[in-house]
């Protein structure tokens, strides 16, 4: 099965490469974009029974894929 993790930046926390995204776009031309946030995007096979994993993968999240202090993660297993 494939795990599909997001990792985001909290919206309370400053985002100095989204905001180094979005000025680039708005000169670019590019108009009403209210904020942009750039993240992590990672995809892992894996084996193994669906819960054990899933379990496993967001105790992974919370300990070396991001930092809950300032991250958020989303996991979507498929």
């Amino acid at each position: 099965m494939k795990a599909k993790i997001t990792v985001t930046p909290k919206k309370a926390v400053l985002d100095p490469q989204g905001k180094a995204v979005q000025n680039a776009l708005e000169q670019m031309g590019y108009k009403g974009l209210r904020g942009v946030h750039v993240g992590k995007y990672l995809e892992i096979e894996v084996e193994g029974d669906r819960e054990t994993v899933k379990a496993q993968l967001e105790e992974a999240c919370r300990k070396l894929l991001s930092n809950p202090v300032i991250e958020d993660f989303h996991l979507v297993l498929e």
